[in-house]
């Protein structure tokens, strides 16, 4: 192959030498004429042949460049034809004015896709290019294309990448999911069995979940009479997402009484983590599903954030007292180890939290270790406001009340134990900041965990199943040492608390509940001052009055009452206005509305069952029970509250009226 690059250098070198020969043939001439002929003659052939192949070589020059454009131009035009990519021109209007076959694949009605928009193949490649993006990731039919975008030649290149995204997806979808099963009232149920219809309870709970696990392909394992451990991938947990966990009410429906039916609770770890991690996430999943009061399903990722299925039952009343001694007995050990024992409740803290920790302070007093209950005077509600003017008249009692600031002084040394009662929720506590102070913390609660909770609690005491904080903390008293009796004033704080949150032993109230409040009548508790402390005034009920006036009916049986704007009302009057609603002929659920002092926009829900209105708040960033909750709203009016209420509301009666389908 001839060198191109360096024959033009060579050429002019040759012709220097010839133009020196030359001068020197002249001198040869002048001193040796015979010499010169004889040179003259062989300059002449060199100088012949030097031309002959100089042209020789720029013949083969000129047939080796038009053969190599040849083959260029037709590589170009094969390349542009055939290659396994798609190429894209298209014009102002974003029309395909030009493609490669490959693209063709992807016509229409048409024989090409030349004159169809590029809205045609994706809806998402004009905004893309709006947006000056440079790469994009599109699926065009069966395809995941990368498109590579050159908006000022206004081509776009199409690279395939579905493989590639086939490997991603199946990575992804076959990544472990752990599940925990747990029979939520497995012992209430086969308590009081023979041994032959429980291990037909047994044999029919195991060929249901086996039956399930083999439909969804997941590996099923009985670790325990009343615990199993599930292993699947992502991609079978999406399918048990999609139609709700609805193993949940074939269990249900399953067996046991009428009264109290066989419940699950599963909670499923998930993420990309080790096994162990998912493990962990997988049993705080659990923990979760059963503090919220079982019958329901928490899927928790490695971001925490948590998913929720089911709940659609109201927790059961636990019938054995074995795990209230427990707790009872942890408590006092955690008390006596303490210097001191600070109680608090929840902002504006009603007469439950109000009761329960009165409850507690007594525990302390038992055990012999100082107790103090944290109270900010100025974050007083109207309806507790009589019961703490009967107790500023108990000097001993009101010494134990001590302000936020003086229970930052207490609780310098880390051996204070802080103890917190009738919320879970560290941006709900009285005084947040004490959460901080002591590693030594209890929670006791009865309302439904929430995704939110106290960082790292030494104890916790939740049973969604009691009426109130005041019903749990009666019966913790019960197997404390027989210490310091309750005080008149304290037994009756407590039964208030309870009679407050069952609506006098209406709603929520379970045997469990009517024996803690005959043990504080035992002690004292005096039923008249309780009623002296539930009356309210006049114009509290003329207020209430006019909000129940404008109350609506939505869907036949919901009651949604707007209160005035520009006006604020307590949590507690919304709430007692959200009962009243309840107790119409017709309504199942009520949800009032109200602008509240702190600025936000109050919901207080209230349900007979039917409606879960937990899930209703909690979709508002609120919580409660399946039949009493709240949320509060920030940066909405009253009419956007409402509006973004009813369409939850419609979203989830969709969807159970196609469940039931």
């Amino acid at each position: 192959m001839p060198d191109l690059q360096n024959r033009p250098t060579l050429s002019k070198h040759v012709w220097i030498i010839y133009i020196l020969t030359f001068l020197l043939l002249l001198c040869v001439w002048y001193y040796q004429w015979i010499v010169g002929l004889i040179m003259t003659i062989v300059f002449a052939a060199s100088f012949y042949y030097s031309i002959r192949t100089e042209r020789v070589l720029l013949d083969e020059a000129e047939e080796y460049i038009s053969t190599i454009s040849h083959r260029v131009k037709k590589v170009g035009s094969e390349a542009l034809l055939e290659m396994p990519f798609g190429i894209i021109l298209y014009n102002d209007n974003y029309q395909i004015e030009w493609s490669n076959p490959f693209m063709n694949q992807f016509k229409t009605s048409k024989d090409t896709i030349i004159g169809e928009s590029l809205n045609n193949l994706s809806e998402d490649l004009i905004p893309m290019i709006l947006e000056n993006r440079n790469e994009i990731w599109v699926e065009i039919g069966d395809y995941t294309f990368l498109c590579v975008i050159k908006k000022e030649e206004k081509l776009l290149y199409f690279l395939d990448r579905t493989e590639h995204q086939n490997l991603k997806d199946r990575y992804y979808n076959e990544q472990t999911v752990l599940a925990i099963i747990f029979l939520d009232n497995y012992e209430e149920i086969t308590q009081n069995m023979d041994d032959t219809a429980k291990s037909q309870l047994n044999s029919q709970v195991t060929a249901v979940l086996n039956s399930w696990s083999s439909h969804y392909g997941l590996y099923l394992k009985r670790t325990s009479q009343e615990r199993f451990l599930a292993v699947g991938n992502i991609e079978i947990l999406q399918e048990l997402e999609k139609v709700k966990f609805s193993i949940l009410d074939e269990v249900r429906e399953m067996g046991g009484s009428e009264s109290n039916p066989v419940t699950l609770s599963i909670g499923v770890g998930v993420g990309n983590m080790t096994l162990p991690e998912i493990g962990e996430v997988a049993q705080s999943s659990l923990d979760l599903a059963l503090g919220r009061g079982g019958d329901q399903v928490a899927i928790k990722d490695e971001n925490g954030k948590v998913r929720f299925y089911g709940g659609k039952t109201n927790p059961m009343e636990k019938r054995t007292r074995v795990r209230a001694r427990v707790i009872s007995h942890a408590l006092k050990e955690l008390v006596r180890a303490s210097d001191n024992v600070m109680i608090m409740g929840h902002k504006s803290p009603d007469m439950d939290a109000i009761g329960a920790a009165i409850g507690v302070l007594n525990i302390a007093k038992t055990n012999n270790v100082p107790g103090y209950i944290v109270f900010d005077e100025n974050d007083v509600e109207t309806g507790v406001s009589k019961l703490m003017n009967h107790i500023r008249k108990d000097e001993e009692l009101w010494d134990q009340f001590i302000s936020p600031d003086e229970a930052e002084e207490l609780m310098t040394d880390q051996q204070s134990l802080l103890i917190v009662v009738d919320t879970h929720k560290p941006n709900m506590v009285a005084v947040e900041s004490l959460l901080n102070y002591t590693d030594y913390k209890i929670v006791i609660d009865h309302h439904r965990r929430a995704e939110e909770f106290i960082d790292n609690p030494t104890l916790v005491y939740m049973e969604p199943y009691a009426s109130s904080t005041a019903e749990l903390v009666t019966e913790l008293l019960e197997y404390q040492p027989k210490g310091t009796k309750l005080k008149v004033l304290e037994a009756t704080a407590l039964l208030a608390g309870i009679i407050v949150d069952t609506k006098s032993f209406t709603l929520r109230t379970g045997s469990r509940t009517f024996d803690a409040a005959s043990y504080l009548r035992s002690q004292g508790a005096d039923t008249v001052l309780v009623q002296r402390l539930l009356k309210e005034d006049l114009s509290v009920f003329v207020e209430r009055s006019h909000i129940i006036e404008r109350a609506q009916i939505y869907n036949d049986h919901i009651a949604i009452a707007k209160a005035p704007s520009g006006k604020a009302y307590s949590p507690v009057l919304i709430a007692q206005a959200a009962d009243t609603l309840l107790t119409m002929e017709g309504i199942s659920a009520s949800f009032v509305i109200s602008e509240r002092s702190d600025g936000r926009v109050g919901i207080s829900a209230r349900s007979l069952g039917d409606v879960n209105v937990q899930v209703i708040m909690e979709e508002m960033n609120g919580g409660g029970h399946l039949t009493n909750a709240a949320t509060q709203m920030e940066n909405k009016t009253i009419d956007e509250a409402e509006e973004i209420l009813v369409e939850i509301i419609d979203e989830l009666e969709y969807k159970k009226g196609r469940d039931s389908e």
